[in-house]
């Protein structure tokens, strides 16, 4: 219910609650961007253009989201900032020459990132719920030694090995998906 909320303000551009998404998410937004080498700006312009971004997503078409609306904005940040990371990393400095962002290529990209994210979130899903665990835990960067812990495994070893089976799995259901050879074509 929480994300059908939370879109509709945003298709309906109501400030109030708006301004509560600022207020619940955009402190894990800064940490994320500050981490990464950006700053408070950064993490201000990331944060806005995603509520942009996903606005216009919604009116081109209407959708819903699985997880949790914090964390879907937290994923559409998170690869707005890393594009932009790649785009400083590869950019020449040039005081002469301004360079110009097209919005609209930057909205496809995140369009298309959001796709993905949803694919692999259908797909991961799919997986028993073993396998969705030990990937949750793995995709999360949990030390193998930590995760050997929480579960009921005998070694990091035979754990390295769910991992790669699972991933195996994960990958196997992603790419026989028609969506993929469309997404990956892009």
């Amino acid at each position: 219910m929480e994300g059908k909320f939370f879109l509709e303000a945003i298709e309906k551009n109501d400030s109030s609650v708006i301004k509560t998404i600022y207020e619940q998410s955009f402190y894990a937004i800064k940490q994320f961007v500050l981490q990464n080498k950006g700053n408070s700006e950064d993490a201000e312009d990331v944060f806005q253009k995603a509520l942009l971004q996903i606005a216009v997503r919604l009116k081109k078409e209407k959708f819903e989201i699985k997880s949790s609306f914090e964390g879907f904005l937290y994923t559409v940040c998170r690869n707005l900032w890393r594009r932009e990371l790649n785009i400083r990393k590869n950019r020449v400095t040039n005081n002469e020459v301004v360079e110009q962002v097209s919005e609209e290529r930057d909205t496809a990209l995140s369009y298309l990132e959001i796709k993905k994210q949803e694919l692999f979130v259908e797909k991961l899903g799919m997986l028993s719920e073993n396998c969705r665990n030990i990937l949750n835990l793995f995709f999360a960067k949990m030390p193998y030694a930590e995760i050997l812990a929480t579960t009921e495994y005998s070694s990091e070893t035979v754990i390295r090995q769910r991992v790669f089976k699972c991933k195996k799995k994960l990958t196997e259901l992603i790419r026989g998906d028609v969506r993929y050879m469309k997404l990956k074509a892009v």
